[in-house]
Formats: C-alpha cells, sequence, structure tokens
C-alpha cells in the first residue's frame, strides 16, 4: 500500500514527508484551497526532490493546456483532478492522471468504469469543497474489484490505519489534514507516528 503526502508547501515539510516513508507528494494548484502553493514554490521543491518521489499536482477545473504548461514547468509525475473533468477532458492531458470522485451514499460506480486509463482516488464527498475534508465515507462501500486502483482519501490518520491496511487494503493512501498544525503546515511528529504505526503494520503482517 502505497502513500501520498498531499498538501505540501514548503520543502521542509516535503523532506519530512520522505524521510517518513511516503512515495508520493502532493502539491495543491488550485488557489482557492487552504493548501495553495504558487507555481513558484512549487518549481523550487520539486527541482530539490530525490527523482524516485512522485510529484502530482492536483488541480480543480482547470484549462488542459494550463495544466500541461505547469506540469512541465514543475516537473510532475501525474496530475490529479478534482473538478468536475469528463473523458475527452483527461485525454487533452499529457501526464498520467488521477481522477478523484466525492463519495457519497447516492454515488454512481458505474462513472469509474468509464475511467479505464487513469487512477482514481475517492474522497468525501462535501458541498463547499473539492476535497480536503478530512472526514471519512463508508469504505466498505467500494466495489472489490476496483480496490487495486483505488488511491483512498477522506479523513485517514493514525487512528484508523490498521483497519484500512488490514480490511480496506487499497492501492494507495493520501492524506494531509491528520499530519498538519495547521492547513498548509504539517506537524514532524505526526508523520513519524504515522510511518511509525504503519511500519509496524507492515512487519506484523510479514511475520504472520
Amino acid at each position: 500500500m502505497k502513500v501520498k503526502v498531499c498538501g505540501i508547501t514548503n520543502s521542509e515539510d516535503a523532506f519530512a514527508a520522505i524521510e517518513g516513508g511516503a512515495d508520493a507528494l502532493g502539491f495543491i494548484l488550485y488557489n482557492k484551497s487552504k493548501r495553495f502553493i504558487p507555481l513558484e514554490r512549487l518549481v523550487e521543491i520539486s527541482s530539490q526532490l530525490p527523482p524516485l518521489i512522485l510529484k502530482v499536482g492536483v488541480f480543480v477545473n482547470e484549462k488542459p493546456e494550463v495544466i500541461n504548461s505547469i506540469a512541465q514547468l514543475a516537473i510532475l509525475n501525474a496530475v490529479q483532478l478534482h473538478g468536475n473533468e469528463n473523458i475527452s477532458y483527461m485525454e487533452k492531458i499529457n501526464y498520467p492522471v488521477i481522477k478523484a470522485f466525492r463519495i457519497d451514499n447516492d454515488f454512481n460506480w458505474d462513472i469509474i468504469q468509464q475511467c479505464e486509463r487513469c487512477d482514481i482516488l475517492l474522497d468525501t464527498f462535501n458541498y463547499k469543497n473539492f476535497g480536503g475534508t478530512g472526514k471519512t465515507f463508508d469504505w466498505e462501500m467500494i466495489p472489490k474489484n476496483i480496490l487495486n486502483r483505488v488511491i483512498l482519501s477522506g479523513g485517514i490518520s493514525t487512528e484508523n490505519l490498521e483497519h484500512i491496511y488490514s480490511n480496506i487494503q487499497p492501492a494507495a493512501i493520501d492524506l494531509s489534514s491528520s499530519l498538519e498544525i495547521a492547513p498548509g503546515i504539517k506537524d514532524k511528529s505526526k508523520i513519524k507516528l504515522f510511518f511509525k504505526r504503519l511500519n509496524e503494520l507492515k512487519k506484523e503482517t510479514q511475520n504472520d
């Protein structure tokens, strides 16, 4: 199970997440987000990161040509789309796509079958925001046959990590607010604690 730490706004937090064990970092390029990072700062941080760390830019209803330009400048590995983007829109993106879906009890799971060429991120539906709710949805709703494509997001923390790791088993998890002191500012102790617990779970699994 891979881990993406999202909402990175500074190099110190980026390296703390990498040192902890993050496989990918997420940078939010949606200027209405509390975790928005200006392009100039992202380019600066991106140039400092190890080559094996995946760098993901998060966008909401941005023009495809703008996304492609930013991704090239910031040397991004993938693009995460958190808005109302459709299939024809995604075909205009020159980078691997992670399509985010906001889940509520009425979500139509058939929509995901249309997104065969991209990874899937599942987050909790919120009427006011496109993401970053810090709240969970009913993970048992997720069809088992798509879990190997799913990046699970929304309210993930050290407290529910064992349940996710043992029972849900998505391809990856995405977390942000549970590792923060304030929006956009990570707590180094929370990062260490989270990855310590994850490593414990991995060792327990290997020993079984």
